[in-house]
């Protein structure tokens, strides 16, 4: 075998495009969402109060309810970041589609 030159140094090449990595990523952060959420859920179950095996509902009544806001919070969000990188992509693959310049039709 012949080498063609010396051995590249620097940045290994990049397999995926910023775009699409960052898309997988938002994907799997929603996957994951609804189990962080049970998990989170589930913490009153461990508290415990000095000198009781219960904990006071209005306390576990209060963090439910902050786990749940969050969790809508954080699925707003994971919506948005998905649907404006699509549209992202819809007009990069609109842009290779169409290369010439675009023409006006006549009414």
């Amino acid at each position: 075998m012949t080498e063609s030159g010396p051995p590249r140094r620097g940045k290994p090449p990049v397999f995926l495009e910023r775009q699409s990595y960052r898309r997988r990523r938002v994907i799997d952060a929603a996957r994951v969402l609804p189990f962080i959420g049970l998990l989170l859920w589930l913490i009153p179950l461990l508290w415990r109060e000095e000198g009781t095996a219960a904990v006071r509902s209005s306390s576990a009544i209060v963090y439910l309810f902050g786990v749940w806001a969050l969790l809508v919070l954080g699925a707003g969000v994971l919506s948005w970041r998905l649907t404006a990188q699509a549209r992202e992509a819809d007009t990069g693959e609109s842009e290779r589609a169409e290369p010439g310049p675009r023409r006006a039709e006549a009414p």
